[in-house]
């Protein structure tokens, strides 16, 4: 299964980045054996035990709810050593990291479980486990082979349901003993048989519960191999829903049970008569909804059908209500025109010029205009005789002739304070006529 990853510049919420860690972990790790110490054990009032799992470089939060804690036959305690089968998850109220703790039981229980774990893992790394393989079941099998004892109760369940779920599904059983020496071989044996001959379209692969003993066939290398080759679709229904072996994890698809095998296989022929009823009734929705839309279509183009003489008639009154409406239009705007030509002519004679009363404004404008020149005239020469007298004021040269002189320094800036010059200082000195270059001898502050 694919798990969604946000896009690039996407900004999370901090529960959608906890739900969205929690999904890959969960996801990425399935039901996982784990071991380790316990420590800091507390059973709550609800029943659920919170303890943490520890070795000697790291420790995980577990919690194991009270529905998985009835099955214990022992009393867990602080320091004891166990193995716990769990789910790695993520508490979204904290973001804490945390194990879900399926079954518990104490460390050691013995070499089929280390066997177990051993191929497991040599299993998983060589790719069996893979999801990229898996296949889906198809939707609408046409035949399930099934590969069980004949005895098996297991069969008699996976029938059943079978029965009451699709009865027009065919069966196919290849039967193999499910227990006891040679049953793995016996299991591979059925299995390759069915992807030989390719009858069916799912395979379902199951027994009922037991010890781990008792399902040891469904551990066997062998047989996970010939699962992983096999070309039909498998579905394992091994034993309970906390039971799980070898064939499960390379299976295509895993069923708590092996009625859940069944129905996870085949689809129920009351959903398939329901959606069938329902498509049906959409069909028939759009047939008679085409329908009526032909039929309001050519009641549309009936209403638009004229005969020939009609239409002529038709073309023809228009034609004549267009003509009244033309003579109408252009009376009426003859006789508009004519009042306001009549308009215009009023008010042209209400405003012709007189020649007289124009003579007598042209004569008084030219007095004015002649008085004012020379008005003008006397101001304008008024003003340049004082400007002139201005002038003879605030000539420097008339005020160099009472006595005064002009210094300047060596870049020609006039001096006005003996307070930015030094001794030995060249200065320019311009008198009434003429000037002068000097030396400072010395400065009076």
């Amino acid at each position: 299964m694919r798990v969604s990853s946000p896009l690039p510049r996407e900004i999370l919420s901090v529960s959608a980045l906890v739900r969205s860690v929690r999904d890959l972990l969960e996801h990425r790790y399935p039901l996982s054996w784990v071991a380790g110490e316990i420590s800091n054990l507390v059973r709550a009032r609800s029943g659920h035990l919170y303890f943490s799992l520890k070795d000697e470089a790291a420790q995980v939060r577990c919690v194991m709810f009270r529905n998985r804690c009835q099955y214990l036959d022992w009393e867990p305690r602080d320091g004891l050593n166990v193995e716990v089968r769990a789910l790695v998850t993520l508490y979204e109220a904290r973001g804490d990291f945390q194990l879900n703790v399926e079954s518990m039981r104490r460390a050691g229980q013995g070499a089929l479980f280390e066997a177990f774990m051993r191929l497991r893992n040599m299993l998983d790394k060589e790719g069996l486990f893979d999801t990229a393989h898996k296949r889906p079941p198809p939707p609408y099998p046409q035949c399930i082979g099934i590969v069980t004892s004949l005895q098996a109760a297991a069969l008699r369940d996976v029938l059943s349901t079978l029965a009451r779920r699709n009865p027009a599904i065919a069966v196919i059983v290849y039967p193999a003993a499910v227990q006891g020496e040679g049953a793995a071989q016996q299991l591979a044996a059925a299995i390759a048989a069915a992807s030989r001959r390719n009858e069916c379209d799912v395979l379902i692969l199951c027994r009922g519960g037991g010890s781990i003993e008792d399902l040891w066939a469904f551990n066997d290398e062998g047989l996970a191999r010939t699962i992983h080759a096999c070309r039909i679709p498998v579905v394992t229904g091994i034993g309970h829903e906390t039971d799980f072996t070898i064939a499960d994890f390379v299976a295509d698809r895993r069923a708590p049970t092996p009625t859940a095998a069944a129905e996870l296989a085949s689809p129920a022929r009351a959903e398939l008569i329901a959606g069938i009823a329902g498509l049906r009734a959409i069909l028939a929705g759009r047939v008679v909804r085409k329908i009526e839309d032909g039929m309001q279509h050519v009641d549309q183009l009936l209403r638009r059908m004229v005969r020939p003489g009609q239409s002529l008639q038709n073309k023809r009154e228009l034609v004549a209500q267009l003509a009244q409406r033309l003579r109408t239009a252009s009376a009426h705007s003859l006789e508009r025109h004519r009042w306001q030509l009549l308009d215009f002519d009023q008010r042209l004679r209400a405003n012709l010029p007189s020649l007289l009363d124009w003579g007598r404004q042209v004569a008084e404008a030219r007095a004015r205009l002649a008085l004012a020149w020379r008005n003008r005239s006397e101001r304008a020469e008024a003003e340049v005789r004082a400007l002139g007298v201005h002038l003879v004021h605030l000539n420097p040269g008339a005020v160099l002739q009472r006595g005064y002189s002009v210094v300047r320094d060596s870049s020609g800036a006039i001096l006005r304070s003996a307070s930015t010059l030094a001794a030995d200082d060249m200065v320019d000195i311009t008198f009434s006529k003429g000037g002068a270059e000097s030396r400072i001898v010395r400065i009076r502050r």
